[in-house]
């Protein structure tokens, strides 16, 4: 499902090709299905859509819109939704904290466009690929701060999650007020106010039809998995879907579907589904439905696609529950350890260091220093720091305490991906921070879950296209403001494994299950899939990344090489520039999407 809509003087406005009006005298549009409450306020006035599952009673969503949303609106109830506001004057968009529902805009009509698609607004605008962009994306995806309110496509820009955005009619710029912030919330203990709010956002979704859940063996799949079919009516059972490879079922993760399964048989019906060669990583990636921007399982695409025709031919599902996101909302990242020197917790510090190096078998000093270093650094300094240091042959911060710890630059890099990459962080140097003065993990966090948020918002159109509604509860806004705003004397310790999820869910995990400290991997899979599928990736290499000057060809294939044969080395760059090779393959082949020549007529603003 697709929103849009129009703030501009003209009373006449395009249409998305199927897109119909979601009120009369509105410009706000839909297309697809999908959930969309309208309000309208006595007199006319004022108009307030709200747009996405939305957990708000019939009560609250029947009140006349005679006065503005409260400012905690959009995660006040569970859902991933968005609110619109319709005056005469201006509209007001009302973005969640998480990004899970992102909104963009572009300059239009001498006012603005606005949509839940920043492809069609491109279209609409006659835009193009955004390069600096697609560099970010390829050589620094750990720094979403880079690219913040960047989309892939010139002059369509991202609203800011968790904020109050005013679209003048008559034009000028966007006004913004944070509605947002996570600071800390004392009072109820952290494990309760996660289980009611992963509670209430998987039991949301329960109403939906054809409903199924990823049971993969790990803590969150199996918490939503658990939720989600005790909240079932009476005699109703949850079909769950256990991914395993073929001729193996005698796996760790495999083992606890199963003790989950059989702790609720009369809720959960527990279905395998074996993983084949068809189903291999790096499989017909170009093959992908065009997207926003680069879907993080592009890569997968096979497995994703493969087990959702699968869910939806046999088992009739047409809305799919996961777990995505809940190692980005529930993990602690390194830089804790920075806020505990800052808080004067040293004696915690030291310990929660002690135990993260034992975990990476690192020694800790070098840890400490870090993080005593970076308790120093505000995260302006450490932007501008940036600005030196990206794009510098040898460096890789994995593991290290730092604000923006950067991947190995590739050897494959030409020159002026290094230079785009530099003038990002010069910019993001100089942009005033929004969520000033929080404690810097929780800063840290915020970055990181609205880019897991974002581009699951990509993997949900891969699945809308084989007819399956995705959905991804620990990314409602109402789980991750419950998490991001748990005091620090409450935080789970750095190298303790989900904590409280494990607490959170007493009583309804099996007890082994909740005591797990590891996941199983698919690593072995990614490397068997590198090998079968190196012609195919290697012919990627003179695409369009290369008519780009981003990259060098020749250097791409030879470290494909060393990958396939496993090789010791990063691929995390190597996998960002095939993911973004396969999205503009996708984006060149399929058509721009087409707007109507016979214009909609709507209300005229003053």
């Amino acid at each position: 499902m697709i929103f849009g809509g129009f703030s501009t003087t003209s009373t006449t406005h395009p249409l998305p090709a199927g897109a119909v009006l979601l009120a009369a005298g509105s410009t706000a549009w839909q297309l697809g299905g999908g959930p969309a409450v309208v309000r309208a306020a006595a007199g006319g006035h004022r108009r307030i859509l709200v747009l996405g599952p939305c957990g708000a009673g019939a009560f609250e969503l029947s009140l006349p819109a005679d006065t503005a949303p409260p400012a905690d609106v959009t995660w006040r109830w569970p859902g991933a939704y968005t609110v619109i506001e319709e005056t005469a004057a201006t509209v007001v968009v009302h973005t969640d904290p998480a990004a899970a529902r992102p909104v963009y805009a572009t300059a239009w009509g001498g006012g603005w466009a606005w949509s839940t698609s920043a492809r069609l607004l491109a279209s609409l605008a006659g835009a193009g690929i955004d390069t600096e962009r697609l560099a970010c994306a390829v050589f620094a995806p750990s720094v979403p701060a880079l690219a913040a309110g960047r989309t892939f496509f010139d002059g369509v820009q991202q609203l800011p999650p968790g904020s109050q955005v005013e679209l003048p009619a008559h034009g000028g710029g966007l006004r913004i007020t944070t509605a947002w912030r996570p600071d800390p919330v004392p009072g109820r203990l952290p494990d309760v106010r996660l289980h009611d709010a992963l509670a209430a956002s998987v039991g949301l979704r329960t109403a939906s039809p054809g409903l199924s859940s990823d049971l993969s063996g790990g803590l969150d799949s199996t918490s939503v998995t658990v939720l989600a079919a005790t909240a079932l009516p009476a005699g109703r059972r949850l079909n769950a879907v256990t991914v395993h490879p073929d001729g193996d079922v005698g796996g760790a993760d495999l083992h606890h579907a199963r003790l989950a399964a059989a702790r609720h048989p009369h809720r959960i019906a527990h279905h395998l589904l074996p993983l084949t060669d068809r189903h291999l990583p790096y499989s017909r990636i170009t093959d992908i439905a065009v997207t926003d921007e680069p879907a993080p399982s592009t890569l997968t695409h096979a497995r994703l696609t493969g087990q959702l025709e699968w869910m939806r031919d046999e088992l009739g599902t047409r809305t799919h529950l996961t777990g995505d996101g809940g190692d980005s909302i529930l993990f602690q990242p390194p830089i804790h350890l920075a806020d505990l020197i800052r808080h004067r917790h040293l004696r915690r510090a030291v310990s929660e260091a002690f135990g993260w190096a034992r975990l990476r078998h690192t020694p800790v000093g070098p840890l400490l220093r870090d993080a005593a270093r970076t308790a120093r650094t505000t995260r302006r300094q450490a932007l501008t720091d940036l600005t030196r240091a990206i794009g510098a042959p040898g460096r890789d911060d994995h593991g290290k305490v730092a604000w923006f710890p950067l991947l190995p630059f590739p050897d494959w890099a030409e020159p002026g991906a290094r230079n785009l990459l530099t003038a990002a962080a010069k910019r993001a140097a100089t942009m005033p921070d929004p969520l000033p003065g929080l404690d810097f993990a929780v800063r840290a966090g915020v970055d990181e879950i609205r880019e897991v948020a974002r581009t699951a918002a990509a993997a949900a159109e891969l699945a809308a296209a084989v007819g399956v509604e995705l959905h991804n509860p620990f990314l409602d806004p109402l789980v991750v403001d419950a998490v991001l705003t748990t005091p620090l004397q409450r935080r789970p310790p750095l190298h303790a494994y989900k904590p409280h999820l494990a607490r959170a869910m007493t009583g309804l995990l099996p007890p082994e299950t909740a005591a797990r400290t590891t996941k199983g991997s698919f690593d072995a899979d990614h490397y068997t899939g590198l090998r079968t599928n190196q012609g195919d990736l290697a012919a990627l290499a003179d695409g369009y990344l290369a008519a780009l000057g981003l990259l060098h060809p020749g250097r791409l294939r030879q470290h494909l090489a060393r990958a396939a044969a496993g090789l010791p080395m990063p691929l995390a760059t190597l996998e960002q520039a095939l993911m973004a090779e396969a999205w503009l393959t996708a984006h060149h082949r399929n058509p721009a999407p087409a707007w109507s020549a016979a214009p909609a007529r709507s209300e005229p603003r003053a």
